[in-house]
């Protein structure tokens, strides 16, 4: 069996995946401090109290907060007995080209999308995933990342303007019944949702004049779905693409 780990900068996501599906998908925060013994205490309780009884025989790791890999990779090792893969580590091949300028590390989170959206979608794509921060992948035509923008984060705003504004308050993102608000919360609202929607539209139609062509927008990560009902933004919208892309490039590293 398969474990996939993706680690972010606020959450962390474990998979077991069979090799035809995705037998379960848990979630935590993101802590540097947590151990291998934590992790393993965690993870094998929700196991057993979802009674999955599978043997862990590989693990693949994404992640964007580097300090966490050391542990992660103690788990694998002390629990598992296998040495993980890790996006973005020489010894981890991809299946698809990374052309940026010398000298740049992207990060390992949009080279796993870029490869999933790739293998699901094909070329000429951007990928938007709205994690803690807003990012956007671009897929050339035989699958190659290319470049991207990033943004701040949707919440990583509304949590910044709660701190610099001592008047606004902390607020969930929703869809606002109306563009101008009545209320601090509904002006917020607003101004956040729908500026976020002009972000998003205003960065893929540039991506598009850019590349002369036309290309899918695929979203992805937690608020996507909320976003997808503003305007007609995205051409699909895929809820586990990271963790495809990590089952994807186990099995390239495998056949290679």
């Amino acid at each position: 069996m398969l474990l996939a780990i993706d680690c972010g900068n606020t959450n962390t996501v474990f998979a077991i995946h069979d090799g035809t599906e995705f037998v379960s998908v848990w979630r935590t925060a993101t802590e540097h401090t947590r151990t291998a013994d934590q992790y393993y205490v965690w993870l094998s309780t929700l196991m057993k109290f979802n009674d999955i009884q599978v043997d862990i025989t590989d693990v693949i790791i994404s992640s964007t907060v580097p300090r966490v890999v050391f542990n992660l990779r103690v788990l694998c090792d002390r629990y598992f007995n296998t040495r993980p893969l890790v996006v973005g580590k020489p010894e981890c091949a991809l299946p698809v080209d990374v052309r940026v300028d010398a000298g740049t590390q992207v990060g390992p989170d949009r080279l796993v999308n870029t490869v999933a959206g790739f293998e699901k979608f094909g070329g000429d794509l951007i990928v938007v995933d709205f994690g803690t921060a807003t990012t956007f992948d671009v897929v050339d035509d035989d699958g190659a990342y290319i470049g991207g923008v990033i943004a701040p984060g949707v919440n990583l705003s509304l949590e910044a303007l709660h701190n610099a504004a001592a008047a606004l308050p902390h607020v969930d993102v929703s869809k606002p019944d109306r563009v101008i608000g009545t209320n601090t919360v509904a002006c917020m609202q607003s101004g956040v949702f729908w500026g976020y929607v002009g972000l998003i539209r205003e960065v893929c139609d540039r991506i598009k004049q850019e590349r002369g062509k036309p290309m899918k927008v695929i979203s992805t990560g937690g608020l996507a779905p909320l976003f997808a009902q503003g305007a007609e933004l995205f051409d699909a919208w895929v809820d586990d693409l990271t963790m495809q892309g990590l089952v994807r490039i186990h099995a390239y590293n495998r056949e290679t």
